[in-house]
């Protein structure tokens, strides 16, 4: 039972997988709804923070060395897009579209339902915005998708599959090792 909880917070922490599928399918395997929620939400929310950190990081990083650079180059217009530069995914244009549209906060709560939690995170940073507004939101918005996947998962499960809890495959998958 131990090592379902484990898979949670691993699945969850993963970027492929994300809470808003995790949720349903620990639910659907058996494992109760709160702890379910509680360890996706911790391991979405670690591998996010960590990568807004790394971005930010990433970003003063490049500031610093354009800055030195300017320095060296007497005069010298450098000034390239980035954006033509990098070929967007069809993720990454969805992802622009809604930053585009609803700006940050709607990137973030809308965003991974769509495109994923690391990926709008990711595109946050990228379009702009500082550290602290885009792991705000984004841990609004993981919050918020924790209780309605909770909240949707527990009571689906509960009227469709009343006994799911004592032989969900997660339990038996667990159980037989």
């Amino acid at each position: 039972m131990f090592l379902s909880y484990v898979l949670v917070f691993i699945l969850a922490a993963i970027p492929l997988f994300e809470l808003v599928a995790v949720i349903p399918l620990a639910v659907i395997g058996g494992l109760s709804p709160l702890p379910t929620a509680l360890l996706a939400l911790l391991g979405n929310a670690l591998t996010v923070v960590l990568l807004i950190v790394f971005i930010d990081y990433i970003k003063k990083w490049m500031y610093r060395r354009k800055q030195k650079r300017s320095e060296d180059v007497i005069q010298e217009d450098t000034t390239e897009e980035n954006d033509e530069a990098m070929e967007e995914s069809k993720k990454g244009k969805r992802a622009r579209a809604l930053f585009d549209k609803y700006g940050l906060p709607g990137l973030t709560i809308i965003g991974p339902f769509f495109v994923g939690s690391h990926i709008s995170a990711f595109m946050g940073m990228s379009f702009g915005s500082n550290r602290k507004a885009v792991m705000s939101w984004m841990m609004i918005s993981l919050v918020l998708w924790t209780v309605i996947m909770t909240a949707a998962a527990g009571s689906g499960v509960s009227y469709f599959m009343p006994h799911v809890e004592e032989d969900g495959f997660l339990i038996r998958l667990f159980s037989q090792t």
